[in-house]
């Protein structure tokens, strides 16, 4: 066996989203760096995923999220891309479903497609010309709209929002039926959206013990509606901050939540973030793959050096959590929507329709 030889076999093989984020085995993903050569080095060190979100407008300056992915699929040659998230309601449906069609044909079924309702920022939907009121509904039907588009034959729908007749887009995507849409949020309706309509579900701002009962509520909703979570995408999305010193690190994850909420993060950052030590860092991940999570995506929760921080993260920590054992999802009851956890007063209004 030559060099040349042992390193094509430890070269992870490229795999389509739904088979990636659905195969049952732990993997681990992370926000996007912006430059190419950020992401070369991710995907050199690992990483199953990368993931972009962003804005239209909002005091914290970002892409677009759909400008943001298809710059990263000519960047990203082996993981998986997707958004983390794409605020669904400020997009007519239709358009979304092309643009990512052609996204998924092009990197050969590596598209997935988180989404949000959005609504800290109601200037943008003003912007938008888009009601914040009703958002919910809106979201909704979207994704109704973006699974029969995807389904490669005309499409007939009544609306109201989005009434169509005969509509086909092609080529359809890569991955049959679609991209998985995973959809993101705090709240009990963004729950029951996933149960319900979606292909996933990616909290963010969630402990561990929350993140569990979520499973829970989700899994509830389905059983209800009749529907089998086959497929499903259990995912969470994880600020993150690495230091040898434990108070350092809740300070700096404090410092960058806070900038982008606009609130004190301090006094909850222990519930919403996991920050601390190298060892701390990997044995609070492991406590969201025991609630359940299957896929990790991971935030730099830092003003500067995230990429080096992501790096760290993948070479360091994320192969241990790929190897250890998980834990299948709990069933049990849930004993409310919110999960009881203390952190509702951090923002989270994107998942309250």
């Amino acid at each position: 066996m030559d060099a040349t030889d042992s390193a094509a076999r430890q070269t992870p093989r490229t795999r389509q989203a739904r088979e990636l984020l659905t195969g049952g085995e732990v993997t681990v993903g992370c926000v996007a760096p912006r430059s190419r050569a950020g992401v070369a080095a991710l995907e050199a060190a690992g990483a199953d995923a990368l993931w972009v979100g962003g804005h239209v407008a909002s005091p914290n300056q970002s892409p677009e999220a759909m400008a943001w992915l298809a710059r990263l699929s000519a960047q990203a040659e082996r993981v998986v891309i997707g958004t983390a998230v794409l605020l669904l309601p400020l997009y007519q449906p239709a358009i979304v479903a092309k643009q990512i069609a052609d996204l998924d044909t092009a990197t050969d079924g590596r598209i997935a497609l988180g989404i949000g309702v959005g609504g800290e920022y109601p200037a943008e939907f003003d912007a938008c010309g888009v009601p914040l009121a009703g958002r919910g509904r809106r979201t909704d039907e979207a994704i109704g709209v973006l699974h029969d588009l995807w389904g490669g034959t005309p499409v007939d729908r009544p609306g109201p929002l989005f009434p169509m007749t005969g509509v086909r887009i092609g080529p359809p995507p890569c991955q049959p039926g679609g991209p998985p849409v995973i959809v993101a949020g705090r709240r009990e309706p963004a729950m029951r959206r996933a149960a319900r309509l979606g292909d996933g579900w990616m909290p963010y701002l969630y402990s561990a013990e929350r993140y569990r009962r979520s499973v829970a509520v989700v899994r509830a909703e389905a059983h209800a509606a009749g529907r089998a979570l086959d497929g499903f995408v259990w995912a969470a999305y994880l600020p993150v901050v690495v230091d040898d010193d434990t108070e350092v690190a809740r300070r700096r994850a404090a410092e960058f939540l806070g900038g982008t909420y606009r609130q004190d993060f301090l006094p909850m950052v222990d519930r919403v973030a996991v920050a601390g030590t190298s060892a701390q860092v990997e044995a609070r991940l492991q406590d969201y793959i025991r609630a359940g999570a299957r896929h990790l995506v991971l935030l730099p929760a830092v003003r500067d050096g995230g990429d080096d921080l992501l790096l760290r993260l993948m070479t360091d920590i994320a192969p241990r959590l790929r190897a250890a054992p998980a834990e299948q999802p709990s069933t049990a009851s849930p004993p409310g929507p919110d999960g009881g956890d203390s952190d509702s007063g951090s923002s989270d209004k994107r998942g309250q329709e």
